[in-house]
């Protein structure tokens, strides 16, 4: 994940944002899993037209 910022969670369809997690620890989980996926583009916006959602703990500034 060392270039990507929006992984996504496989199964409950959740994409979390690796600059803004509130939780390390959620992301170490993420990888430990090996259920996540990665988008190209590494948009948010790609990762809503696949279906997931934004975790609700990965809050930027931004209010995207």
């Amino acid at each position: 994940l060392d270039n990507n910022r929006w992984p996504g969670n496989k199964r409950p369809k959740i994409v979390r944002d690796v600059d803004a997690c509130q939780d390390p620890a959620i992301i170490e989980e993420l990888m430990e899993s090996e259920a996540f996926l990665c988008f190209g583009p590494d948009e948010l916006a790609e990762a809503r037209n696949r279906g997931y959602r934004r975790c609700s703990c990965c809050v930027a500034a931004d209010g995207e």
